[in-house]
């Protein structure tokens, strides 16, 4: 039988605790809040960080490849995407998939209101998917009947509320070129993606009606948008595809397209570390408090065991294994806490955000079973490892002194 294992398990259940029957559960709840929200704050964290990108992901793909030249303006140069080009996007295999697109500054006029916005031309070939899940009003463009979709439209829920406008009305939209160009559209349907720069900035509408108002050929198009298997893997697939372009093209990824979006949510991975850091340390100190005064109290004790020959490192065992007990406890009941909650949040978005500043309407909850795994092992890690330092102090417990202490 092991010894010190048999006389903590004596110490933590059978033990009458005096004082620092408080401490120590002070010390549990301190081990439980600090994993709880060590839990939610590494699954809120990577819930945003995936919704955010999802969000931009969705609408404007991964990578975009674009005609090489000096043009700065919303509107880019046409080009023919040549046989290699087309060969190289089909057999590419980190490709989900990839479709043409253009886009053109124009005016939308509505309701003696008027908008500046890009209109982003799209074929039938685009991935409706993701626009379907924010469609809130209507539907999407029918390119099976060419002539309707040359006249249909979709705009954001931030462009119909500061125009006045919803799903069936008519309005002009003024192109600009040399002289403005006017086009009638009918609304057809009204989504709501939640990033404001997206949301502000664009319309989507059907292809051909750049090609013609540019006189575009056929097979002209002013860029093309992918989206790719493993997001994680975006750097170096981009810089792959980069290299597979002839000289007259370009590719950037989206990181490179909103720069602000995904450095801020870089900014966030900081933040968790932090308090990461804070909630361990108060775990640490709780456990730290509750030992020192479980020594003390059990110092009478301490003497006897030194006096019956036992080493000063196997009674500092005892208390780390009655440490390791608490922290066990603490452990479990931070995870059902935390799971809980998290669960919690999943089912109802109980917990709102303010869309116009998060560009979320709620805290979202991403779970990882590898970091709960990681969190829990690191907490008993770092507390068993710190505690070593104050059970130190069995060793200036004199045998004489402490069975005299009362």
């Amino acid at each position: 039988m092991n010894f010190e294992y048999f006389i903590a398990g004596r110490i933590a259940i059978k033990s009458e605790r005096t004082f620092s029957k408080l401490i120590v559960r002070i010390a549990i709840a301190g081990v439980m809040l600090s994993l709880a929200v060590m839990i939610l704050s590494i699954a809120i964290i990577k819930g945003f960080k995936t919704e955010i990108q999802d969000k931009v992901r969705g609408y404007l793909g991964d990578i975009q490849i674009t005609r090489y030249d000096l043009n700065n303006s919303f509107e880019h140069s046409p080009f023919k995407p040549d046989a290699e080009t087309e060969k190289m996007l089909k057999n590419n295999r980190d490709i989900e998939y990839y479709y043409p697109f253009a886009t053109k500054p124009g005016i939308l006029s509505a309701n003696n209101e008027i908008e500046g916005i890009n209109f982003k031309g799209i074929d039938k070939s685009y991935k409706w998917d993701y626009i379907k899940q924010h469609i809130i009003s209507g539907t999407i463009i029918d390119f099976s009947d060419s002539t309707a979709a040359m006249q249909e439209l979709l705009i954001s829920n931030y462009t119909a509320n500061r125009l006045r406008l919803k799903t069936g009305d008519d309005f002009i939209m003024y192109f600009v070129q040399n002289q403005l160009r006017p086009r009638k559209f009918k609304i057809v349907g009204i989504y709501d993606i939640g990033v404001e720069d997206i949301d502000k900035g664009f319309v989507l509408g059907n292809l051909n009606i750049i090609k013609r108002l540019n006189n575009w050929k056929a097979n002209e198009i002013g860029g093309i948008e992918i989206r790719i298997k493993d997001f994680k893997r975006l750097k170096p697939i981009s810089d792959d595809i980069y290299q597979s372009l002839p000289r007259n093209l370009r590719s950037y990824s989206i990181e490179e397209n909103f720069p602000n979006i995904f450095t801020w949510l870089g900014l966030l991975d900081v933040n968790t570390k932090v308090l990461l850091i804070l909630m361990l340390i108060v775990g640490v100190i709780n456990m730290i408090t509750a030992l020192l005064i479980m020594i003390l109290e059990k110092t009478n004790m301490i003497g006897m065991l030194k006096s019956f020959g036992a080493s000063n490192w196997s009674i500092m065992k005892i208390f780390l294994y009655n440490a390791a007990y608490l922290i066990g406890i603490g452990l479990l009941l931070g995870n059902i806490l935390g799971l809980g909650l998290g669960f919690l949040q999943q089912s109802t978005h109980i917990f709102k955000l303010n869309q116009a500043s998060y560009f979320l309407a709620y805290a979202p909850i991403e779970f990882h079973f590898i970091d709960v795994l990681l969190l829990n092992i690191v907490t008993v890690v770092v507390c068993l490892t710190v505690l070593v330092i104050p059970s130190l102090l069995i060793s200036k417990v004199s045998p004489l002194k402490a069975i005299r202490f009362k």
